[in-house]
C-alpha cells in the first residue's frame, strides 16, 4: 500500500515539474518589446517600406549619367561598311578610291572598342516623379507605424484574454472547493439519512459541470496562448503563457464627445498620398517641355584583336520635346486626376467612418463601465445570499438544492463580473487606439 502511495506522490511530483517546465510567466511589457521586430504583420509592413525606398533609388536617374562600355567584332566586304570600317581603322590609302576597290571591297575585319556616356541636364517630369516616389516611401513608413500600433492593440486584447481565461479558471476552482466542501456534509447527511439520494445526485450534476467549465477554460488558455505566440511568431509547442499581471479594473476617463486627431497615423499617411498623385499629375504635365541631355563616346578601332591604333570621339548636348504623343499624355492626366478625386473621397468616407468608430466606442466604454459595477453588486449580493443560505443550512433550516442554487449563482456573477472587467478593459483600450 505505502508502494502505491509513493507511485502516486512521485507520479505527481513530475507531473508538477513538467507543468512548470511549460509554463511560461511573462509580462505584457515584455511581448511589447517581441514583438516589434518579431511579428509577421510588422516585417511585412517594414518590407513594402524597404521596396518604396529601392523604388525610389531609381530616380536618381534623373541626374546620374548612363555609361556603356562594349567591343564589337565584325567582318564585312559591303562596300560602305567597308570603307567606313577602314576609315576608322585610320588605314586609308589611295587604292582604297579606285572605283573596283570602293565598288567590290575585300572583307575586312575590324574589332571596335566603344565607351558611352548619357548625361541628363533638365528633365522636370523625373523630377516630380523623384518628388512623388519621396513620399510614397513616407508613407509606408508612417503606414507601418500604425500597423505596429494595431498589432501592440491587438498583443493586449490577447494578453488581457489570457488573464480572463487564468482568473476564470482560479473563479472555478474555488467553486469546486466550495462545492467540494458542501458535498462532503451532504454525503454525511445521506449517510445519516437525513436526506434523499437525489440531493445528492443535484450536487454531484454540479460538480461534474464545474470539471466541464474548468476544462473548457483550460483550453481557452492554451488557445489565447497559442495566439499570443503567433503574434509573436514563435515556435508554442507544449510551452503555455502565464500572465505576471491579473485582470483588473481600473477606472479610466473618456470623453463623451471625442474629435478625431487628424494627426492619427493612418489618416496623415493617407492625407500625404494625395500630394503623391498631386505631383504625377505634374510630372505627366511636364512630359511637355523641352529636354536637355549631354552625350558623348569614345571609339578606337583596329583590324586585329586587343589592338588600339585608331580611336575618335563624339561631343554634344541635345534639346528635345515631345510635341505631340497621340493624347497618350493627356489621357494620363486625366486618369490620374480621376484617382486623385476618387482617393479624396475615399478618405473623406474614411474619416467620417473613423469619427462614428470613436464615437461609438467611447459610448461602449461607458456602457462596459456600468456593466461592470452592476455586475460586482449582483455578485457581492449573491455572495451574501450564499452565506446567509449556509448558515441556515448548516441550521437545517435550507434544502441543500436551496443552497446548491445559491451557490451556483454565486459563481456564475463572479463570472459575468470578470466578462465584464474583460469587456471594459478592451474597450479603453481600443479606444485608446483609434483616439492615438
Amino acid at each position: 500500500m505505502m508502494q502505491k502511495v509513493w507511485v502516486l506522490i512521485l507520479s505527481v511530483t513530475t507531473f508538477h515539474q513538467i507543468f512548470s517546465q511549460d509554463t511560461v510567466r511573462i509580462s505584457q511589457t515584455e511581448l511589447e518589446q517581441k514583438i516589434i521586430d518579431n511579428n509577421l504583420q510588422v516585417k511585412m509592413a517594414q518590407k513594402e517600406a524597404e521596396l518604396a525606398d529601392a523604388e525610389l533609388l531609381g530616380t536618381r536617374a534623373m541626374y546620374l549619367p548612363n555609361i556603356n562600355a562594349s567591343y564589337t567584332f565584325s567582318n564585312t566586304n559591303n562596300p560602305l561598311y567597308a570603307f567606313g570600317s577602314k576609315l576608322n581603322q585610320e588605314r586609308i590609302t589611295m587604292m582604297d578610291f579606285n572605283p573596283d576597290n570602293l565598288n567590290s571591297p575585300k572583307s575586312i575585319s575590324n574589332f571596335a572598342t566603344k565607351l558611352e556616356i548619357q548625361q541628363p541636364l533638365i528633365n522636370i517630369d523625373a523630377v516630380y516623379q523623384k518628388k512623388a516616389g519621396q513620399i510614397k516611401s513616407d508613407v509606408l513608413k508612417i503606414k507601418t507605424e500604425r500597423t505596429r500600433e494595431s498589432v501592440q492593440f491587438e498583443l493586449k486584447k490577447a494578453y488581457m484574454t489570457l488573464q480572463m481565461a487564468y482568473k476564470t479558471v482560479g473563479t472555478l476552482e474555488n467553486a469546486r472547493k466550495t462545492t467540494m466542501a458542501n458535498k462532503k456534509v451532504i454525503d454525511n447527511y445521506y449517510k445519516n439519512g437525513i436526506i434523499q439520494k437525489s440531493e445528492v445526485l443535484y450536487m454531484d450534476v454540479r460538480l461534474k459541470e464545474i470539471e466541464n467549465q474548468i476544462a473548457y477554460a483550460k483550453s481557452n488558455i492554451k488557445n489565447a496562448s497559442d495566439y499570443l505566440y503567433f503574434l509573436l511568431d514563435e515556435n508554442y509547442g507544449n510551452k503555455v503563457l502565464k500572465p505576471t499581471e491579473t485582470l483588473e479594473y481600473h477606472e479610466n476617463i473618456v470623453e463623451s464627445n471625442p474629435a478625431l486627431n487628424s494627426n492619427r497615423k493612418d489618416l496623415l499617411a493617407y492625407q500625404k498620398s494625395l500630394e503623391a498623385y498631386d505631383l504625377m499629375i505634374k510630372s505627366s504635365q511636364a512630359k511637355f517641355l523641352p529636354k536637355l541631355n549631354a552625350f558623348g563616346s569614345f571609339e578606337m578601332y583596329d583590324n586585329k584583336i586587343a589592338q588600339f591604333d585608331a580611336n575618335g570621339y563624339l561631343a554634344g548636348i541635345q534639346l528635345s520635346w515631345n510635341v505631340f504623343d497621340g493624347l497618350k499624355s493627356k489621357s494620363e492626366q486625366q486618369r490620374l486626376k480621376a484617382e486623385l478625386s476618387k482617393a479624396q473621397t475615399e478618405i473623406q468616407q474614411y474619416e467620417k467612418q473613423s469619427q462614428l468608430e470613436l464615437q461609438k466606442i467611447s459610448r461602449q466604454v461607458q456602457d462596459a463601465e456600468n456593466k461592470v459595477n452592476l455586475t460586482k453588486m449582483a455578485w457581492e449580493q449573491n455572495k451574501e445570499a450564499y452565506r446567509i443560505r449556509k448558515n441556515r443550512y448548516d441550521q437545517g433550516l435550507e434544502k441543500s438544492a436551496d443552497l446548491l442554487t445559491a451557490e451556483t449563482q454565486m459563481s456564475q456573477k463572479e463570472l459575468e463580473h470578470i466578462q465584464a472587467i474583460y469587456e471594459y478593459n478592451t474597450a479603453v483600450e481600443y479606444y485608446k487606439f483609434l483616439k492615438n
